[in-house]
């Protein structure tokens, strides 16, 4: 269960970070209601995913998912870069965020 809290924390860290880019700066009141709403939500389960799974690989994991899905989010909807070596060392990214869930001794 913690560790499907730390994959919810991680896409709400995707969602806090995509709302922050269409806030404006904070100025578009729904985008910063959205970011506080998904902060909250990755925040919360951060905590109480931590509270089983060790605090470095908890926070690994968390900022591995939303640097992934937040890079993802740009290159889908920002027309960010999408060049092979970005794409490349996404995709190492990923293979460590597995690869510490493969050698985490919880459950």
């Amino acid at each position: 269960m913690a560790w499907l809290l730390l994959i919810f924390a991680g896409l709400c860290e995707v969602g806090f970070t995509t709302a922050l880019k269409l806030s404006d700066g904070f100025s578009n009141w729904r985008y910063v209601a959205l970011f506080l709403l998904f902060a909250g939500a990755s925040f919360l389960s951060l905590a109480k995913a931590a509270q089983e799974i060790p605090i470095g690989t908890a926070y690994a994991v968390w900022t591995g998912i939303g640097a992934f899905g937040t890079a993802i989010v740009g290159i889908a909807f920002f027309k960010e870069s999408a060049d092979f070596l970005r794409v490349a060392f996404l995709v190492l990214l990923i293979g460590s965020i597995i690869g510490l869930k493969l050698v985490s001794t919880e459950s």
